[in-house]
């Protein structure tokens, strides 16, 4: 793909749709999500040409194909290690991780839990669907247990993997939840995780019309959604439910639900802080679930200032440059060797 050189003030979503067939499924919620990058990416002031889309196998990793950027559909897995070499290659890039839960969570696992604790300025957007919707309706390391698929048919006995607290144990310092299902809350998203400086990490509820229809619809239906989401907005209490009639206070460490009003304010609810330092009370978000709480969406951890992968190294290689040896064999046997005589 040629990219030219485009003025970034003038950048508007037509020049990021390439002239491809986009080839999901009708009604697949990869079609939003693809619309709501191509939308965030004009909003940003980066030239076009210094956009990279890195992705690894499934679905959601056709998305390269269909972003008129640089971009590599690399294979199972391994996408966080093909865009940390981009990264640090070239550190002036903006580059964007597409995963969904079989490809970072099972043979990536690996892969992605280093690079959300390097720290690389890299914005990861995984598409969480509870199933493999490219090999046709397995079952996924997010898929609840009791799940019937075609590699479950009598039920899944594994218990999923919550996306939000690899992430926070890997040590990721932007952690944040949207869903396909809303435009504007996407791209308000995905625009945060650009502006952080440092590894952003984005769950994407997202629907596999096919094979595992509605599975985020006891959270986002358009019938339950002010009573089972927790919109998170910094500095504010959480308070979520069609009248705003409800919170979230700690009892001891346990997070509970209360009803405000009959002697509880909201000066008794949880604030939400995402800067704070302490990831106890991420954890805790990220461990609220349909259907005993609401569940949480927005930026649950944010920590500026933890310096970068690619800055680290550059100046190592930087410092090794000024002040290292120009014996390569000296460099490279250092004093650990022997000289064996005959």
């Amino acid at each position: 793909m040629s990219i030219t050189t485009t003025d970034e003030s003038s950048l508007t979503k037509k020049d990021f749709v390439t002239p491809n067939d986009v080839r999901w499924c009708p009604g697949c919620g990869d079609y939003a999500i693809l619309n709501a990058v191509q939308r965030t990416l004009p909003e940003l002031g980066i030239p076009r040409e210094q956009f990279v889309v890195v992705s690894g196998i499934g679905c959601s990793s056709r998305f390269p194909y269909y972003m008129n950027t640089y971009g590599f559909h690399t294979i199972h897995g391994r996408a966080p290690t093909v865009a940390t070499g981009v990264k640090v290659a070239n550190p002036d890039l903006s580059v964007w991780m597409i995963t969904g839960d079989g490809d970072g969570l099972s043979i990536g696992a690996n892969h992605l839990l280093h690079l959300l604790r390097r720290n690389l300025d890299i914005n990861v957007l995984l598409f969480n669907n509870r199933i493999y919707g490219l090999t046709k309706g397995q079952y996924s390391p997010t898929s609840e247990v009791g799940k019937k698929t075609k590699s479950t048919p009598v039920g899944s006995v594994d218990h999923p993997i919550n996306p939000l607290l690899f992430a926070l144990g890997s040590e990721a310092t932007f952690v944040a939840r949207t869903t396909d299902t809303d435009m504007k809350h996407m791209v308000e998203t995905f625009k945060a995780a650009q502006a952080h400086k440092g590894t952003s990490f984005v769950e994407v509820f997202q629907n596999c019309v096919i094979f595992n229809n509605k599975t985020f619809d006891t959270v986002t239906s358009r019938d339950v959604k002010q009573d089972q989401v927790l919109v998170l907005e910094e500095d504010k209490p959480l308070i979520f439910g069609a009248n705003k009639d409800k919170g979230i206070r700690l009892n001891g460490l346990d997070p509970e639900i209360v009803t405000l009003g009959d002697g509880v304010g909201q000066d008794d609810l949880l604030i939400h802080q995402p800067r704070n330092p302490n990831s106890a009370y991420a954890n805790i978000l990220a461990q609220m679930t349909y259907p005993t709480f609401p569940t949480p969406v927005g930026i649950l951890r944010q920590l500026d200032g933890r310096e970068t992968y690619e800055d680290a190294l550059v100046q190592q290689i930087e410092h090794a440059q000024s002040g290292g040896s120009d014996n390569l064999q000296e460099l490279l046997t250092g004093q650990n060797s022997w000289v064996v005589e005959g």
